[in-house]
């Protein structure tokens, strides 16, 4: 399976993207959480074990399961002579804009980490302590803010939110939206893909960038759902906004071999508990959906299609604003009868929110009725049970930390038509 094909929330999964959380996280601190978006810190350990538990359901199901750094390491050896192109670039967006500084910092990576340990040092950041202990003192002199900085300052920043892998770009049709991230610390999560679309033999000439990661507008994957062929809803969010899912639709439409002509945008409440659109709302049948009861209200919902006027303008876009219920929306774009939406912890409001906190909605569909979720999420998953869905857990208590749940840990790459 080369390329990527997704056309579906639901079609039977067979391929997908993941990262497995790595050092990235033990760079953590009490002081960072709030810059780096995390609420607290996961026990490395015990996250990988969960995250393996993870993986290893998705390949009893019959997916294939590959990993971005493995990718990343592959593209790597088979063009030795990126390596110095990836580690300056990786300094640059990493805020490291000193020349002389890029070359001490270039010189001690290439010099202590090769391929895989490479990819997952430039994951992990760089300490001052560690460069100390290469440089001695002499550390020290390349800038004021060097010279003030604590010994356990990051020079580098780690990105721990990497094992998200649903955000830096999303799988539409046959390309992608290579995205440009709402806060620097994701933005930096992007370069990868960058490469292994470029290079690698999977990938490169076969996938079709709808969106690019110099694009000015904010825009991730957790707000982008492929409803149908036709149809893909993005959210307007805390993440992502309305100027950039213009320019995703213009884009989409002005491609004559892409299927997609209605974007659906769902405006919902900015917070960080409603993150992105897939931690409210997720496709889990032909008709059925998680939701958390607490948007229903306030969902604005809007039908972008190419201008229907004679004399347009091939970036022109007819946008109205639909005055229906959720379910007839869902309805009538997906041709479906009798949609159902589920509530995320059914109608017990103090569990719906403990359990939307804990990323209740966010399920991974693997097949039509087969879904993954967080076995902590105990109420919602009895009543999706009781729906008579397949529902898969896994283990949760650290991975859960970082506010994202089975969905938002993958990306599909492709999907069975």
């Amino acid at each position: 399976m080369k390329g990527i094909h997704v056309t579906s929330e639901i079609k039977p999964l067979r391929k997908v993207l993941l990262h497995r959380p790595g050092r990235e996280l033990l760079n953590l601190t009490p002081d960072s959480l709030n810059e780096l978006l995390f609420d607290d810190i996961p026990y490395l350990k015990v996250a990988q074990e969960e995250h393996d538990a993870f993986a290893k359901a998705l390949r009893d199901n019959g997916v294939e399961v590959v990993y971005l750094e493995d990718l990343m390491t592959e593209v790597l050896d088979l063009y030795p002579k990126l390596v110095e192109q990836f580690v300056y670039q990786w300094l640059s967006e990493g805020n490291i804009k000193t020349k002389r500084w890029q070359d001490k910092l270039y010189q001690y990576m290439v010099k202590h980490y090769q391929g895989k340990e490479l990819v997952l040092k430039t994951m992990e950041g760089i300490t001052m302590k560690e460069m100390e202990e290469e440089m001695g003192s002499s550390v020290k002199a390349y800038s004021l803010q060097d010279r003030i900085a604590p010994d356990d300052d990051l020079i580098v920043d780690p990105m721990p939110n990497l094992y998200f892998q649903r955000d830096p770009f999303a799988s539409v049709g046959n390309g992608v939206f290579l995205h440009r991230m709402r806060f620097p610390t994701r933005n930096r999560e992007t370069i990868y893909a960058d490469y292994i679309f470029k290079y690698h033999p999977d990938f490169a000439g076969l996938v079709k960038r709808y969106y690019d990661r110099d694009y000015h507008a904010n825009i991730e994957g957790g707000d982008v759902l492929n409803l149908t062929e036709t149809v893909l809803a993005i959210g307007i969010s805390q993440r992502t906004s309305p100027d950039a899912i213009e320019m995703a639709a213009r884009n989409l439409f002005n491609d004559p071999n892409c299927k997609i002509r209605t974007v659906l945008a769902f405006k919902i409440p900015e917070s960080r508990a409603f993150m992105h659109l897939d931690t409210v709302f997720t496709m889990i049948d032909y008709n059925r959906y998680t939701v958390h009861p607490a948007i229903i209200g306030p969902l604005e919902v809007y039908e972008i299609t190419p201008s229907m006027r004679e004399d347009k303008n091939p970036d022109d876009l007819h946008i109205v604003r639909l005055d229906m219920k959720l379910e007839e929306i869902l309805e009538k774009y997906t041709g479906v009868k009798n949609v159902e939406l589920i509530q995320c912890g059914g109608d017990d409001m103090i569990a719906a929110a403990r359990e939307q906190w804990n990323d209740g909605s966010n399920t991974l569909c693997i097949a039509p009725g087969t879904i993954i979720c967080y076995e902590r999420n105990d109420v919602t998953n009895a009543i999706l049970r009781e729906k008579g869905l397949n529902v898969i857990t896994i283990p949760s208590a650290e991975l859960s930390r970082g506010r994202g749940g089975p969905r938002c840990m993958s990306m599909p790459l492709w999907r069975e038509d």
